[in-house]
């Protein structure tokens, strides 16, 4: 079966997270991803969380359909490498510090040189001009400039995180979508290629809604408000009788009808300063005070039958353990069964978006370092005499297992 990035290259110069997450999704899709990783070390991620004899589960989900060439950028006949993968690429995926490649001999006048029809997808924490362009920056500090951690938590604690590296991930799906943009002007306008320049600040800032207008036309300055959805009314987090924790997002003018009538409450469902949320808003702690205690009286699994017969739009908050069991997880495909080296079945995630047509796909899991580096050198041009040569004058390495 096609898929809609078929024919694609991607040279991917990252590592670690938001970079190579944003080639993974094109990789998922059909690109033809080279991952380009250090000899002897290979990207950090290898190494990082939950080992499988000696291999991080994470790295086998971020690299799958990816192809690994072990090259030492140290060494002038491994950049000679890379800038040759490059005239030949669609799309080249980097996430280190701004002018780091450039003293390289692989910044975006030199690549674009000599391909000028190259996308150059760039993941950094500040971008790639401006005052801190040059300052170290992961996802959590884009997290922190970008105004996502100041409204998270409770308003009498600190700003707290997600659990997951958020800013990366954001950014990383901000590239991708440039990275397609960029190739559907070229393709469709008789255009160059580009630069995306993607900041992990600026990524998550785009992601903050009303906050600046707000702002600007009200002084308001937006803070934490615990589990509650702020200005939009109602919809919380609430704990049950049995002690599970359920999200209700009754917000809706319709909605918050049905579930006042479910709660017992006929007269706030036909309250007249209750039938838009602004009304709602400003009456918020009476109408949390009143859908917790009817949810504290009742199982989790009475709460979710009765408002799913009734269109309120509520779930349980889910942990992996529950996912494993869910019935809409699993009909969705979004449980994908793989298997590690030695033959050992896992699941992992499915892919996203679902495509109709040209769905994506795992073709195979993350690589061994440097395991397609003779492959890809060969496609090259180079002979196994030249490809021995490098591997002796350390300019590159073939496969080295785990």
């Amino acid at each position: 079966m096609p898929r809609p990035l078929d024919g694609v290259k991607v040279i991917e110069l990252g590592t670690l997270i938001a970079g190579p997450f944003c080639a993974r999704i094109l990789a998922e899709f059909g690109a033809e991803v080279i991952k380009i990783e250090a000899p002897g070390e290979g990207d950090p991620l290898r190494s990082w969380r939950k080992l499988y004899q000696g291999t991080s589960l994470w790295w086998y989900l971020q690299g799958r359909n990816k192809r690994s060439v072990a090259v030492n950028l140290k060494h002038p006949e491994g950049v000679a490498i890379v800038r040759k993968l490059a005239r030949e690429a669609d799309i080249v995926v980097e996430n280190f510090r701004p002018g780091v490649l450039e003293k390289l001999g692989l910044g975006w006048d030199a690549l674009s040189a000599e391909n000028p029809g190259l996308v150059m997808a760039r993941l950094s924490g500040f971008g790639q001009t401006g005052p801190c362009k040059d300052q170290a920056g992961f996802g959590a500090v884009g997290e922190a400039m970008g105004g996502l951690r100041y409204v998270t938590g409770f308003p009498d604690r600190p700003p707290v995180r997600t659990g997951i590296s958020i800013g990366d991930s954001i950014a990383a799906l901000w590239a991708a979508i440039g990275a397609l943009m960029a190739l559907r002007h070229r393709e469709v306008n008789g255009g160059k290629g580009q630069v995306v320049d993607v900041a992990l600040y600026e990524a998550v800032f785009a992601m903050m809604e009303s906050l600046v207008p707000e702002f600007d036309v009200f002084g308001f300055v937006r803070e934490r408000t615990g589990n509650v959805m702020p200005g939009i009314t109602p919809s919380s987090t609430h704990t049950t009788r049995d002690g599970k924790h359920l999200i209700i997002a009754a917000n809706g003018d319709a909605i918050f009808k049905r579930l006042m009538r479910i709660v017992g409450r006929d007269d706030l469902a036909g309250d007249p300063e209750l039938a838009s949320n602004a009304g709602r808003d400003l009456r918020a702690d009476e109408l949390y005070g009143v859908i917790g205690a009817w949810v504290g009286e009742h199982s989790a699994e009475q709460v979710l039958k009765v408002l799913s017969g009734e269109r309120v739009p509520a779930s349980a908050i889910y942990s992996v353990e529950e996912m494993f069991r869910d019935p809409q997880f699993l009909a969705r495909a979004m449980l994908e069964t793989a298997h590690l080296p030695d033959g050992r079945a896992f699941r992992m995630p499915g892919t996203v978006p679902k495509l109709s047509a040209t769905p994506g796909r795992t073709e195979w899991l993350g690589p061994r370092l440097g395991e397609h580096t003779e492959a890809v050198l060969t496609d090259l041009g180079y002979a196994r005499a030249e490809i021995d040569r490098l591997c002796a004058d350390g300019a590159v390495a073939r496969d080295s297992g785990p």
